[in-house]
């Protein structure tokens, strides 16, 4: 039985591209469930995330009635599952050092996620302008990301951070897709990075899905209910 997760609106769910986008890039077979946001205590988007994880949240990975959840513990289990996808990089430094990053974006970066939502189908230069000239934690949060993406790049010889698409990567794409978004100033290296992630297949197919999406949810859309 093919793995099954779930996820939310793709047009807005940063943590619910991670896994998808590495299981389509890695061709690691899964059904999809989309489940449309909606907080309510009462919402069928609540009633059916209970039924596959206590936490309540998404995305949820189902592996015949098995559920795990958070998306660093989705990847790991992915990379026990399916040892030979690559879905961490190979060398044990290379390894760990893809796991730092990628632990580093999962818990980090509190300025571009509050600022900067992902909102993969607008484009938001004016917010991302006034955004930049107004804050300091969010100069200094691109600036840490380029950085890191410039060291995996140079050590790696690309293309993709540790070579070949991993986890890292993964985890990244949503950053990639915020940058884009809101037209964040970046260095040559970290913007030919940001086009070749929202070119791999795995990471179009979900872009392309989410500007296809056309679900507008207003607490989702703080900047273009302004406009």
């Amino acid at each position: 039985m093919a793995l099954q997760l779930v996820i939310g609106n793709k047009n807005y769910s940063s943590w619910s591209m991670r896994p998808w986008v590495l299981m389509s890039q890695l061709e690691i077979p899964f059904h999809e469930l989309k489940l449309r946001f909606d907080f309510d205590e009462d919402s069928a988007f609540r009633a059916a995330v209970a039924k596959v994880s206590p936490a309540g949240f998404v995305p949820v990975l189902v592996d015949e009635g098995f559920s795990v959840w958070d998306t660093l513990a989705i990847t790991e289990y992915l990379h026990e599952k399916f040892p030979d996808r690559g879905v961490w990089p190979a060398e044990v430094k290379a390894r760990a050092r893809a796991r730092s990053l990628a632990s580093e974006m999962h818990a980090g970066f509190g300025a571009l996620r509050q600022h900067c939502t992902m909102n993969i189908e607008a484009r938001l230069p004016e917010v991302g302008a006034r955004l930049w000239a107004e804050m300091q934690a969010l100069r200094r949060e691109v600036a840490r990301i380029e950085a890191a993406w410039a060291d995996a790049l140079a050590a790696s010889g690309g293309p993709f951070l540790f070579g070949r698409f991993s986890a890292a990567d993964a985890f990244f794409a949503p950053v990639c897709t915020r940058l884009t978004t809101y037209a964040l100033p970046l260095s040559a290296t970290a913007q030919a990075y940001v086009e070749r992630v929202c070119a791999a297949p795995g990471v179009a197919r979900w872009i392309a899905d989410a500007r296809a999406e056309a679900d507008f949810l207003d607490f989702e859309e703080p900047y273009r209910k302004q406009r």
